[in-house]
């Protein structure tokens, strides 16, 4: 039987284009949402998730975070994409002809200078990838869509220009979750681990619990609040580092914030990529 890695969105997004990229043996399973995706997982139609986390120029994709830790599954991999925006248009059609592009909401601002350069208005769509399908369907030679480049070759579409980001920067970081979790391997770079935690109702309670990792040599990447169930007190928070659990100074450094808090959940162990050095 073929293995299955489930994303998010429609096939040619993003997304899919990171489970080729990362999985290219597996079969992506397109999902509507984020909690398909994990329903899907769950269920056993697909081994393993690909979600979005973090965008390089948009910070943290909405949602994600209140929804790994009750997803019951667990972060194995990472997985960095860099998002190169291509336009495209049907077969024949010029860019001289393109007056109007569909695509989804950030990636409008991102292509802002191509845009205004070449005279084109930018109208939100739900899903680029959706929109480059919509686009093949409809037959609309004087309209566009920004997507990947994979979108243009699954609805068979050219690139009339491609690499037209603002900023060439722009990547988005993806966790891959599984339903079981894997702490065996060591990567060859470093191994991160990703775990969620709220702080006791006590004063200094955050500057105390990060103290441990301090004087343990712990290098922590990531820390962000978020609120839950509707409160507006901050009293989640989503971290990740750089180290194994069974490692003396990390175990030490959990241990300390163990002592500080009310609940802490360990998302995933799993290596470093090489992206998050270049």
């Amino acid at each position: 039987m073929t293995k299955r890695i489930a994303f998010q969105g429609e096939p040619g997004a993003y997304s899919h284009q990171a489970c080729l990229e990362a999985y290219p043996d597996l079969e992506a399973l397109p999902c509507q949402s984020f909690e398909d995706v994990i329903g899907a997982v769950r269920r056993g139609d697909a081994e393993l998730a690909m979600l979005p986390i973090e965008n390089s120029t948009y910070g943290r994709v909405a949602d994600i975070h209140r929804l790994l830790p009750e997803s019951g599954l667990h972060i194995v991999d990472e997985a960095f994409v860099r998002v190169r925006i291509c336009l495209m248009g049907l077969p024949g059609v010029t860019l001289e002809e393109i007056d109007t592009v569909r695509a989804h909401l950030v990636l409008l601002p991102q292509s802002a200078n191509f845009l205004k350069m070449h005279g084109i208005h930018g109208v939100a769509a739900a899903d680029s990838a959706g929109a480059a399908r919509e686009l093949a369907e409809s037959r609309h030679r004087n309209q566009g869509v920004l997507a990947s480049s994979l979108a243009a070759e699954i609805y068979g579409l050219n690139v009339l220009a491609a690499d037209i980001e603002d900023h060439g920067h722009n990547t988005t970081r993806f966790v891959i979750m599984s339903r079981e979790p894997d702490y065996t391997r060591r990567g060859e770079i470093e191994m991160m681990t990703t775990f969620v935690f709220e702080v006791r109702n006590i004063p200094a309670a955050l500057y105390k619990a990060m103290g441990g990792f301090a004087t343990n040599g712990v290098n922590m990447t990531k820390l962000e609040s978020y609120m839950v169930d509707g409160s507006f007190t901050a009293t989640r928070f989503y971290a990740d580092i750089e180290g194994h659990p069974e490692d003396a100074p990390v175990r030490r450094a959990l241990e300390e914030l163990d002592y500080f808090t009310n609940s802490l959940n360990i998302l995933g162990v799993y290596p470093a990529v090489q992206a998050r050095h270049m």
